[in-house]
């Protein structure tokens, strides 16, 4: 199996729904600022755990079975190929529309429960940023970079 195969959950609508699952928002085209959820979820489909060689990746795991969960309200669930964070594999990334992203990685292929309570704490957040206190372990351990938002006013 090659990186990304077979199963390609990028949002993209000519993407196939691997077997055995449940259409989510994962499948959905991405939204534009302004529309859709308050957070996504984006899941590296792509990241193998360190030593993994068998199928499936563990990031396609990750990325079903947290599109799989209840997910709170305003928050979504999406793969991508791949966020380039290879060196701290498993990877997300969660976007909160006008409001800072947050990537993170290290993540373990069990992670989906962290994944959803992380989004819920930066959907409901009131300046856009994801609290410290209430965040899983390995979303604190884990992150690698803090992203502001394109409509981050100027410092004095």
């Amino acid at each position: 199996m090659e990186r990304g195969d077979p199963a390609d959950m990028t949002g993209d609508a000519t993407a196939e729904i691997p077997a055995g699952t449940t259409p989510r928002a994962y499948d959905a085209p991405t939204a534009m600022p302004g529309d859709g959820p308050a957070v996504t979820v984006f899941i590296c489909t792509t990241c193998r755990s360190p030593g993994e060689g068998a199928a499936p990746v563990d990031g396609t795991a990750l990325a079903e079975a947290t599109a799989a969960a209840p997910l709170p309200d305003g928050v979504a669930v999406q793969g991508v190929r791949c966020l380039a964070n290879c060196k701290r594999s498993l990877s997300a990334a969660m976007v909160r529309r006008d409001g800072w992203t947050y990537v993170f990685g290290d993540l373990a292929a069990d992670a989906a429960p962290d994944l959803i309570a992380g989004a819920a704490l930066l959907a409901s957040s009131g300046d856009g940023l994801m609290p410290w206190r209430g965040r899983p372990d390995s979303l604190k351990r884990g992150m690698v970079a803090r992203i502001p938002p394109l409509s981050l006013p100027k410092e004095p």
